[in-house]
């Protein structure tokens, strides 16, 4: 992977905010493992809890069923997230800060992808089947799936790969493996390889798609808002989780599938066009707010 020079000028250096303030893929590796560690810790821990509410058969039978089982983990692992964040002083920036603005236009081809299968999936749910209240509620869960997976992938994970001065190409990959590898943990919860191996690809370039919406919108905000709506519908299209091939075969559903599949397509094609970008942090956030000059002179020495 390609990688530039450090940019922490502005930033401390040392203890606590400035070990994670000069970033590294291997720090967003054990941020990743750290959570991934948690949020199964936590998933054991609830089991005596909340165990005899969920069905793990047939866990949208009512909303307090659904919450638990899709939304309860996330929420702790959103918690502790920002924890995380607050303690380093990346909330609101630079996790919320501007992003590079895309040099082409064919970025917003990843948002429309994933927004595809979101309107076609909420057109492809049986609704009778549930009920309103098991809706409303597998989307309330949905907002903390959401905001955990991207804030931790697209939001700490970005940010600690610019920081240590990779530039856009490498962020985007490494990123999106993140996220990727994140999904593994279902072999824990008992899914086969079968299953998981044709997810993580999936994740993959799900997280590709959501590397471009966060440089096509300008801000986390947008892909967290997306990830939001993508894992509720696809779940009540499907009936099940981390299983959007068996949704019901009704025409939304068929062509919210064909747009899933050309997720695949389009991180192999954002793969191509990005290689050549050199950005290597947000234009307005992450540039250093000290020493401008100097600032100015590496850059200068940089694209020499």
């Amino acid at each position: 992977m390609t990688e530039i020079h450090h940019h922490t000028a502005g930033y401390p250096t040392t203890g606590w905010r400035g070990f994670w303030n000069r970033g590294g893929w291997w720090k967003a590796v054990i941020v990743a493992a750290a959570y991934v560690a948690l949020y199964n810790l936590a998933g054991l821990a609830l089991v005596p809890l909340v165990g005899g509410f969920v069905t793990k058969d047939n866990f949208l039978s009512d909303p307090l069923a659904a919450f638990l089982a899709i939304g309860l983990q996330p929420l702790i692992g959103s918690v502790l997230l920002v924890i995380f964040a607050l303690s380093l002083g990346w909330l609101p920036r630079p996790l919320f800060g501007r992003q590079p603005v895309p040099r082409r236009w064919w970025f917003w081809i990843g948002p429309i992808l994933v927004l595809v299968p979101i309107v076609f999936h909420f057109l492809g749910i049986d609704y009778g089947r549930y009920g309103l209240p098991v809706v409303a509620a597998v989307l309330f869960a949905g907002v903390f799936v959401g905001f955990s997976e991207d804030f931790l992938s697209r939001g700490l994970v970005v940010v600690l790969l610019r920081r240590h001065g990779y530039r856009e190409w490498a962020v985007a990959v490494l990123s999106s493996l993140v996220f990727a590898a994140l999904h593994l943990s279902n072999l824990i919860a008992g899914q086969g390889l079968d299953t998981v191996g044709p997810l993580v690809i999936y994740t993959f370039a799900f997280g590709m798609c959501m590397y471009a919406t966060l440089r096509a919108g300008g801000n986390l905000i947008w892909p967290i808002l997306l990830h939001i709506l993508t894992d509720p519908t696809t779940i009540l299209a499907s009936g099940g989780i981390d299983n959007g091939t068996n949704a019901a075969l009704n025409t939304p559903n068929i062509i919210a599938s064909g747009a899933t599949v050309a997720y695949v397509v389009w991180a192999i094609v954002l793969l191509i066009v990005t290689r050549g970008d050199a950005q290597g942090r947000a234009e307005a956030e992450e540039a250093p707010r000290e020493f401008p000059r100097r600032h100015r002179a590496a850059k200068a020495a940089e694209t020499a």
